[in-house]
């Protein structure tokens, strides 16, 4: 019987084709951009969503998701409650596990209401005060509700007479894991363009403010804070892998410096960083510029938005940040011979 060459069989064939085309597929995907973004309805508007390329593939207990409420506050402090709790739920709903509100997001900004509006904040949530308290009784219980990690933009704080730009961060389980208060007071005179003192009723903080989570330490702070580099790079120094900045620039300063800020606190820091702005409100004496926007280590702009009322989505790793922080490592190379930064 002359000899038969052997044959692979169909199956062995098919299957050699499929891994083909898989590797083949994973090498295309290595090659697309860090992040995608797509359009999803949220608040009657959309809601901007990044995330990684290949994450379902890839994620781990380093990458979060986060959500940037950008909100319209207005005089009716209920009603800015309420608008809260709409877009908290629905980032919540949508998978979110930290989630962020803007400036001054129960009140006007406007010196004149910051008295008006102010609450006394706890120490911690047991001592809280439905009545006297109502917008941290409000973050408590919603982050509790819905086992997130929030941060509560700012509200006016009034303690022992003082009045201050406060953001309170509460954690899914409802405790006070963070205060910080604005360190540098929005004390500006642009000639022909805007002035505005909140040294006028507001009192400055004196703390640079980091939190915990599972997926790296945050560093918090607000607005005008964003404009000085050493508060960043404290809070870097205390171990932030992310820098979240509640915030409400105006139609001068926005345009100009909001996305300039962030980028460059980001590569400062080797870091994420994310502002969030109240959305455009129209019948307001001050016009926020909004742009909500969350910016990479590498100082790309991952997400953004325009000024209206929206939730912007992200899913970040942290673990890039310590990729870069390898292949850069500036902290490193610093010359404390010549300079150093201190925490008083």
């Amino acid at each position: 019987t002359p000899h038969t060459p052997l044959r692979t069989p169909l199956s062995t064939m098919m299957a050699r084709r499929l891994m083909l085309g898989y590797l083949q597929r994973s090498i295309r995907a290595l090659k697309k951009p860090l992040w995608q973004v797509s359009v999803i309805p949220a608040l009657g508007a959309c809601s901007a969503y990044a995330t990684m390329a290949a994450a379902a593939e890839t994620a781990n207990e380093t990458t979060m998701k986060v959500a940037l409420c950008q909100i319209m506050s207005g005089e009716d402090k209920k009603a800015n409650i309420k608008t809260a709790q709409n877009a908290i739920s629905e980032a919540a709903k949508n998978g979110a596990e930290l989630v962020v509100l803007p400036e001054c997001w129960n009140s006007p900004y406007d010196t004149t209401c910051f008295p008006l509006y102010a609450e006394s904040i706890p120490f911690s949530a047991s001592q809280v005060d439905d009545n006297s308290q109502p917008s941290t009784s409000f973050l408590i219980d919603i982050a509790k509700k819905n086992k997130i990690f929030l941060v509560g933009g700012s509200i006016p704080e009034v303690d022992d007479g003082k009045v201050y730009n406060t953001c309170l961060v509460i954690d899914p389980t409802g405790e006070i894991v963070a205060k910080h208060r604005k360190v540098h007071l929005f004390d500006i005179h642009v000639p022909g363009k805007i002035t505005f003192r909140e040294s006028e009723t507001l009192s400055p903080g004196n703390s640079v403010t980091t939190f915990t989570t599972p997926h790296g330490i945050i560093g918090v702070a607000i607005c005008y804070d964003i404009r000085f580099p050493e508060l960043s790079m404290l809070m870097r120094r205390k171990g932030a892998s992310f820098l979240v900045y509640p915030g409400a620039f105006n139609m001068t300063t926005g345009p100009a410096h909001w996305e300039l800020l962030q980028r460059a606190r980001a590569v400062d820091n080797q870091c994420f960083v994310a502002a969030v702005s109240p959305a455009r409100n129209p019948s307001s004496k001050y016009q926020a510029w909004g742009h909500s926007t969350l910016v990479s280590p590498w100082g790309d702009v991952v997400v953004t938005t325009d000024h209206k009322p929206n939730i912007v989505y992200a899913d970040i790793d942290l673990s890039k940040v310590k990729d870069i922080r390898e292949s850069i490592p500036i902290s490193k190379q610093k010359r404390n011979d010549l300079y150093n930064l201190k925490e008083s």
